[in-house]
């Protein structure tokens, strides 16, 4: 496995809203999961899009569903930071219960490309910038 940072955690509730006819979570709800995380940590670290300048996109997203879950609930959702590349870097993320820390319910991945929106392109990411995306999470 390529080496990851742990860089951001979010938590969230299951919302009765989330599941299907089937009584789980609906699959597509798992990519609003981790893409609630995903900007959570971009804002938390002061990244966010600004569509007068640059900011994140991604270019693929992943996921694998290992383990149901349901309705009522708390999800923690873990974001690492992979390889980086002259203009954008690999993400991941495991989804897991609150309550449930060692069961793994999923696990995704996504690829991002730092984007220069006025010029409509890719850009490089600065060695400033990823130093900023790269700072593992500090312990509380």
């Amino acid at each position: 496995m390529a080496e990851r940072t742990l860089v951001h955690v979010a938590r969230m509730p299951i919302r009765w809203g989330d599941m299907d006819m089937m009584g789980h979570v609906n699959n597509a709800k798992y990519f609003t999961y981790i893409e609630t995380a995903r900007i959570d940590w971009f804002t938390s670290i002061a990244c966010s899009p600004n569509p007068e300048g640059e900011g994140p996109v991604l270019i693929n997203a992943s996921c694998t569903f290992l383990k149901q879950l349901e309705y009522p609930g708390e999800i923690e959702i873990r974001t690492f930071v992979g390889a980086f590349g002259r203009t954008s870097f690999d993400t991941f993320h495991e989804i897991r219960r609150v309550d449930q820390p060692d069961v793994l319910a999923a696990e995704g991945a996504a690829k991002v490309v730092w984007v220069d929106f006025r010029a409509g392109k890719s850009t490089p990411i600065s060695p400033k910038l990823r130093a900023i995306l790269s700072r593992p999470l500090q312990a509380e």
